[in-house]
């Protein structure tokens, strides 16, 4: 697995904003990446020190196609949550105005 494939982007939603109060981060990560290998990404990347990972995998959903009787199923995938060592921030949550 090439390293760049791994950190897909960060999730941005207001949950997720009220993590980073904690020193916590989210992000949508590849669905065979482990936790080490998140962890070790993410310090090359940012520079930073990860203290943990927590990962999950979102199941898919069921969407109806408009304007008929079907349904498709959208692809499952993995979510990680990463706690930084006290003191460090990433800058990838937009500021508010």
């Amino acid at each position: 697995m090439r390293l760049s494939n791994i950190i897909i982007k960060p999730i941005v939603t207001e949950k997720s904003v009220d993590l980073t109060k904690d020193g916590k981060y989210t992000f949508r990560v590849h669905l065979k990446a482990h936790k080490g290998l998140i962890a070790s990404e993410l310090s090359k990347m940012y520079g930073v020190d990860v203290v943990d990972v927590n990962t999950s995998i979102v199941p898919g959903k069921k969407k109806r196609i408009l304007k008929t009787r079907r349904f498709t199923k959208t692809s499952k995938w993995k979510k990680a949550i990463i706690k930084l060592k006290e003191g460090q921030k990433l800058d990838i949550i937009p500021k508010e105005k």
